[in-house]
């Protein structure tokens, strides 16, 4: 896949609202198989779609891509070998040593790439349009549906769903979108509306890990307010819940655990302690390389030993 290849990719991924991480090589030295500009998709799981250097770079590009998928942040790494850099590294820049018998070196930028937000708004009051301006202002996906056009396939596991139908078929709508499972489930509504609604559901059987996920009233309470600032307290609590991670649902598949790591015991390498890290399990214990020569070395010495 060449770098053209690779962006129009990065642009279908990006429309279909999945994480990946894009990472391009900025500079290198030989040898090394990468060239300067050479890119590469990374997904949340760590599939790799893309060219951005051999056995020894992969990884640790891998790794820093999964990385910044969890946490949201660039990466700006040097890639080599310790004596190459000599102390002389920019701020900002990471430096992941490799010890591969090629000498070369690499400077990779990693930048994530993750959906934003998908709000569902429920509803036609001012109330509601005031809602979905505000959250297209900091650039959500923001969707405003009638509750009689509204259905589950409106919203999926990462949207956020708030509910405004002031009392025009409340139940149904909700019924409907807890059916979605969404990541957040408000409900314009009173205390006392709000448990009746639930109460309806609860009876109808809808499932009570999904019930007692809704937020009723929905939003920050600030008490009695106009409607422009109903829709700010609404805003203000996703924009609290999403900033603490409490919205699990909007997580990218992939990124909520930080990869598991190994220290190759040949060359000190950090690696994935996965498959791809070549595992050899002695007395125990499984150890993981960054290459097949490590692995071989590792495995020379313990037939010495033995």
């Amino acid at each position: 896949m060449n770098g053209l290849n690779v962006l129009a990719e990065a642009g279908e991924l990006a429309r279909a609202g999945q994480a990946f991480a894009l990472a391009t090589v900025v500079w290198r030295q030989g040898p090394s198989s990468s060239k300067q500009g050479s890119r590469a998709i990374i997904t949340a799981d760590g599939e790799v779609r893309g060219w951005i250097g051999g056995a020894c770079a992969e990884p640790a590009v891998v790794r820093a891509a999964r990385e910044a998928i969890a946490d949201g942040g660039t990466r700006l790494l040097l890639l080599g070998t310790p004596d190459q850099f000599r102390g002389a590294v920019p701020e900002g820049m990471t430096v992941v040593p490799i010890s591969c018998q090629s000498e070369g070196a690499l400077e990779v930028y990693i930048e994530p790439v993750l959906p934003v937000p998908h709000l569902v708004i429920v509803g036609g009051s001012p109330m509601a349009h005031t809602l979905a301006a505000l959250a297209r202002a900091l650039d959500w996906s923001a969707e405003l549906v009638s509750g009689s056009e509204f259905t589950p396939g409106h919203a999926g596991g990462r949207s956020m769903v708030v509910v405004a139908t002031q009392g025009h078929g409340d139940e149904e709508v909700m019924e409907r979108a807890i059916a979605a499972r969404p990541a957040y489930l408000g409900l314009v509504a009173s205390h006392r509306r709000g448990e009746a609604v639930l109460g309806y559901l609860a009876d109808r059987g809808a499932p009570r890990d999904q019930l007692e996920k809704v937020h009723v009233p929905a939003g920050l309470d600030l008490g009695k307010t106009s409607h422009e600032e109903v829709a700010v307290a609404i805003l203000a609590e996703l924009v609290q819940l999403r900033a603490s991670g409490a919205l699990a649902g909007g997580v990218a598949p992939g990124a909520e655990r930080k990869p598991a790591q190994a220290v190759d015991p040949v060359c000190g390498m950090t690696v994935m302690a996965d498959a791809s890290g070549r595992p050899l399990a002695h007395d125990g214990v499984t150890y993981y390389f960054c290459s097949a020569g490590c692995r071989r070395t590792f495995e020379e010495r313990l037939e010495t030993v033995q």
